[in-house]
């Protein structure tokens, strides 16, 4: 993950910030891998000190143990009342060991907007040598009040080839190939593919929904994969496959099962309709309706441009 990280925009903009000595007090980091969001955010919080990896303070801040750093919440928890609480209390400490403290907030995009509102105070005007760090898989659930007292930093899907090379450098696996090319350029989602055991049982799911181009269908169709325990993964497949179908169809180097099955501005539109699927699914829609939905507007899209078209 070091090696991807450093070579972003976000992380240049952020040694940037610190080599010429214009430390914004808060930054956003727009990441949209959850799976590794905290080992992220501590490669920033060991550029923000000046640290290597390798060295002993380092180390402390890998581990979570250097007193400047402060990660909220516990790992594995989600960030609430008494952790914002625990936090503001904290802030009003000084450094320890340098003179600037790090105050990070993993998993931003599930505190709920009244604990968004208890920080913004601070957020503004924290105490001298504070700094904030706050990490969202998502940039809608942050509130607007928030975005506009912290300096934003967005890393973008990775390539396939990099997403490759990253599998590899932890082990040759016969899946990291099909693995990066399906993954949306997330590598927690890769990574799982490649060692949950789930990626032949979510691409199928995803090729069948991408070629059910009937309406009676598609509500059997939602039935059979709502209830899946890989939604977001889901998804991403549905996503990367209408994405391969597109590019056929602008290449011109031949169609495909699912290309066959579409017009390309439907193709087109079928983006757009996933990422709002996958925001939806971040306020807990019911994923079968979620799908039904998904599935229908596509198919009347289809139809739309077939009568135009004839």
């Amino acid at each position: 993950m070091k090696e991807l990280i450093s070579a972003t925009a976000a992380y240049s903009a952020f040694s940037g910030d610190i080599a010429q000595g214009r430390l914004s007090h808060a930054y956003l980091l727009h990441f949209k891998d959850g799976m590794n969001m905290r080992a992220v955010l501590k490669i920033f919080a060991l550029r923000f000190f000046g640290f290597s990896e390798d060295c002993a303070d380092g180390k402390r801040v890998l581990n979570e143990s250097y007193s400047d750093l402060k990660i909220y919440p516990e790992d594995g928890k989600k960030f609430t009342a008494d952790s914002a609480s625990a936090l503001l209390a904290d802030c009003v400490l000084k450094p320890v060991e340098g003179d600037k403290k790090l105050v990070v907030v993993s998993g931003f995009e599930n505190t709920a907007p009244i604990i968004q509102n208890k920080l913004l105070k601070t957020l503004e005007e924290p105490c001298e040598g504070v700094y904030f760090l706050l990490g969202t898989t998502a940039l809608a659930p942050v509130l607007d009040t928030v975005k506009s007292r912290v300096k934003t930093l967005t890393v973008p899907p990775f390539s396939a080839d990099d997403i490759f090379s990253a599998l590899e450098r932890k082990g040759h696996n016969s899946l990291n190939r099909a693995a990066a090319e399906n993954c949306g350029g997330i590598l927690g989602v890769a990574e799982g593919m490649v060692g949950g055991g789930w990626f032949n049982e979510v691409s199928d799911a995803a090729e069948v929904i991408c070629t059910t181009t009937d309406i009676a269908d598609a509500g059997r169709v939602a039935a059979k994969y709502g209830d899946t325990k890989y939604k977001a993964e889901l998804l991403s497949a549905i996503a990367n496959t209408f994405h391969r179908a597109l590019a056929e169809k602008v290449n011109g180097g031949g169609e495909g099962k699912v290309s066959a099955c579409w017009r390309t501005p439907t193709l087109i539109y079928a983006g757009w309709s996933i990422d709002k699927a996958a925001r939806d699914l971040k306020f807990n829609a019911f994923f079968q309706g979620l799908l039904y939905d998904l599935m229908l507007r596509i198919i009347e899209e289809n139809d739309k441009w077939s009568k135009l078209q004839g």
